[in-house]
């Protein structure tokens, strides 16, 4: 990757690419990150938790049964559950996650890697990978991270469509973000 497709390391963190502290994550192998190299941008979110990484992760896991932010927007106006389902941290390549997006990655208690779906949500949000990653933190916190590997879309507008895409996410990311945080601190063990 460029370091002209990314913000340099002296620049300040701007909205809509970075909101709460910044997160490297590499992109999974394979990913767009490596078919598209200087094309890319990449936008990070991270919330500080008070939850065990044990918990944060299992509610990570429930991405697969909704998407835990706007639900009005983004699951049809049913509410995203509220109680954990334990059997969701039974983790495969390829389980759907959200409805859009494809497991390609994880690693238990840590981290968790999703790719969009072709057909349709590719067209409509284009072909990004999403990362999702639990980190404690030395003070006994835990920050939960987001990044997401967005590919330049075709076309005389794609840069536009990709700055679009970026706002729109952060306020549903953000919100996910906080949603999950959120309920892995009520866990009995969170």
């Amino acid at each position: 990757m460029r370091a002209s497709t990314v913000a340099p390391p002296s620049a300040p963190p701007r909205l809509p690419w970075v909101w709460g502290p910044p997160v490297p994550m590499s992109p999974p192998d394979g990913g767009i990150a490596a078919a598209l190299g200087p094309d890319l941008r990449v936008a990070t979110r991270a919330v500080r938790s008070t939850a065990s990484p044990a918990a944060l992760f299992l509610w990570l896991c429930q991405l697969r049964r909704a998407p835990y932010s706007y639900d009005v927007i983004d699951n049809f106006a049913r509410r995203s559950p509220r109680v954990a389902d334990p059997a969701m941290v039974r983790l495969r390549r390829g389980q759907t996650f959200m409805t859009i997006f494809t497991l390609v990655a994880f690693e238990s208690q840590r981290s968790l890697t999703l790719r969009m779906k072709g057909g349709w949500p590719t067209r409509v949000f284009g072909a990004l990978d999403v990362g999702y990653r639990i980190d404690p933190l030395p003070d006994g916190g835990t920050r939960l991270a987001a990044t997401l590997w967005l590919p330049r879309p075709p076309g005389p507008l794609g840069g536009l469509r990709r700055s679009l895409l970026a706002w729109g996410d952060l306020p549903m990311m953000r919100r996910q973000l906080l949603t999950l945080s959120a309920l892995a601190a009520k866990e009995p063990h969170g």
